[in-house]
């Protein structure tokens, strides 16, 4: 208990020592497994666009239904309106 009282806020010789080994560790996995060499390069936003392949532009419609939502939100509201008055 005394121990874990006089622990200050950096790390200890026991906390460096392991991270120590675990950054040693992960470099060496790296490096078997072939490093940076070997990554997948980073996705542009060109090649990953496939999914929008088949779909359709939005059409002409869409502020009718903009206003069609907008209308059943107003006669929704005045029929509350109308309920509680």
């Amino acid at each position: 208990m005394g121990r874990y009282i006089e622990q200050t806020e950096s790390r200890s010789e026991l906390q460096q020592r392991i991270a120590a080994d675990l950054r040693a560790k992960a470099a060496a996995k790296a490096k078997q497994e072939g490093g940076e060499a070997d990554r997948a390069p980073a996705v542009d936003g060109i090649e990953d666009s496939a999914y929008i392949k088949g779909t359709k532009n939005t059409t002409t419609l869409a502020p009718v239904w903009v206003i069609i939502f907008f209308a059943t939100i107003g006669v929704f509201i005045y029929f509350v309106y109308q309920v509680n008055r």
